[in-house]
């Protein structure tokens, strides 16, 4: 048995080393076990699934204006990419804009390009530069692939879970459900969690350049989140919650914007300052 757990701990280490990639616009390292070959059809399907399910908007200005900003986004996109040399990273994307009637304050880009905004989130992003902050960021979890990571995060969190039930084997049936107890609790606290607050800092970073470089003033991505701020309900402490502290987030999106600017002018787009 110890034999076994030893080479199950050695595969899972050669294949983390293997899987590693890096966020070409972060620079950060991630693990990676899924392609985009591999879940890119599986999202384009369910894309229209949930389109059948879901009603496009019949609001043509508001359509047409989710469409403009979600465009001049993806040619953001497309720029920055063909400025560092990483087309080829965007290959198989079939991007896509749609405004659904759904009261919800929600929208997402799935990986691949598939994008959504809820008629809802309107009440609250009421200006062009807000809605693309919003749309920059869901479109930053796509370029970054943290679908991809989040399902590779819990195919090693899986593993972690078998390594504990061996390694507890011979102990009795209680201190074994009390160490898968606290591998679960631990995994989650100390791995899982930071890690979706991890993306979602992340995409707001990136997020927030992609909407600068589209001409959105970056500064706006702060105002998201506090008028967000300001909607009621109590946040979880934020250790507990896959999302950073509102407060942080506005701190750092202020803190980024200059850089936001810098970038967006060797694009030729200029801010007043």
């Amino acid at each position: 048995m110890k034999k076994f757990t030893n080479i199950l701990i050695a595969l899972v280490f050669i294949t983390s080393v293997i899987s590693c990639t890096t966020v070409k616009m972060t620079g950060r390292k991630q693990l990676n076990f899924v392609s985009n070959s591999q879940i890119f059809p599986a999202s384009f399907a369910q894309y229209n699934n949930f389109l059948k399910e879901h009603p496009v908007s019949k609001d043509k200005v508001q359509s047409e204006r989710i469409k403009r900003i979600g465009n001049r986004l993806i040619k953001a996109v497309q720029a920055y990419y063909k400025r560092n040399g990483w087309e080829s990273d965007l290959k198989g994307y079939q991007w896509e804009v749609n405004l659904v009637e759904d009261p919800q304050m929600n929208a997402f880009c799935m990986p691949g390009g598939k994008i959504v905004y809820y008629t809802g989130l309107l009440k609250v992003t009421t200006t062009d530069a807000e809605i693309a902050a919003v749309m920059g960021h869901e479109i930053a979890h796509a370029l970054a692939n943290h679908g991809a990571e989040r399902m590779s995060m819990a195919y090693g969190q899986q593993l972690g879970a078998i390594l504990t039930m061996l390694a507890t084997s011979k102990a009795k049936p209680e201190d074994q459900q009390k160490w898968m107890a606290i591998y679960g609790y631990g995994s989650q606290l100390g791995v899982m969690l930071p890690f979706s607050r991890k993306h979602e800092a992340e995409a707001d970073k990136m997020g927030q350049i992609l909407m600068a470089i589209a001409g959105y003033n970056p500064d706006a991505a702060a105002e998201v989140w506090v008028k967000m701020s300001k909607l009621g309900g109590q946040q979880p402490p934020e250790i507990l919650s896959t999302h950073p502290s509102h407060e942080r987030r506005m701190a750092n999106l202020r803190k980024w914007a200059p850089e936001a600017k810098r970038i967006a002018k060797q694009y030729g787009v200029v801010f007043d300052k």
